[in-house]
């Protein structure tokens, strides 16, 4: 089961990292990705043992961005592709069994691709990003959002990102997504957590409900 809320980490420096992925921990996130770029890999294993130690106190899903080779090492929960090019398969292929993959995707081909590859998890993005301005992903929106899911027609949870507050979530959980994944509005009020799970579990209730 893929936890509906996904803390992307933030931070200036590795150590802000390990103390958001705290402070994310502590306000009861159930699964933190640890995202740091431009580091050594021999810093990213040091950095992903302490999230790992982290996290296993708290009893919270860790996932590591790319690297899988490290995420075997430090029997982290899983690991995420950023990047369509690189291989699920091979990902898949390198972890135990009970490890999970996800990854990135922008549209229907790309999803479609990770399919065929068996990942755990597709997340998404961007709905809106200040980011995206620069490079060539468009922001999906809720029209994208709901036109890629009912196409799709998929058992595997699609997870939205990209930019995602506490008032986009209601709206999000009706193009048919599973869950979301969040890093700056949660970076600038770790409370938001609790607004955030109290919203999809809103969601899980409803959808019990029509069920009987």
């Amino acid at each position: 089961m893929i936890p509906k809320l996904h803390y992307i980490s933030q931070g200036n420096s590795p150590k802000e990292h390990l103390e958001n992925i705290q402070k994310a921990c502590s306000a009861g996130a159930e699964l933190v990705q640890l995202k740091v770029a431009g580091i050594s890999e021999k810093k990213y294993l040091k950095l992903a043992l302490e999230a790992r130690e982290i996290t296993s106190h708290f009893q919270t899903r860790l996932i590591l961005s790319n690297h899988y080779k490290i995420a075997k090492e430090v029997k982290a929960d899983g690991v995420h592709l950023e990047n369509i090019d690189f291989c699920a398969t091979t990902a898949l292929e390198h972890l135990y069994t009970w490890q999970i993959v996800g990854a990135t995707a922008n549209t229907l081909q790309d999803c479609n691709a990770l399919i065929s590859k068996k990942v755990d998890y597709i997340t998404l993005s961007p709905f809106k990003d200040k980011e995206t301005k620069e490079n060539s992903t468009k922001d999906l929106g809720l029209n994208g959002f709901s036109l890629i899911v009912e196409a799709l027609k998929t058992e595997t949870p699609i997870i939205g990102a990209g930019g995602i507050t506490t008032d986009d979530v209601a709206d999000i959980l009706e193009t048919g997504v599973s869950g979301i994944a969040v890093s700056d509005a949660i970076s600038q009020n770790f409370d938001s957590i609790k607004k955030f799970n109290e919203l999809l579990n809103a969601s899980s209730t409803q959808e019990q409900r029509h069920t009987f």
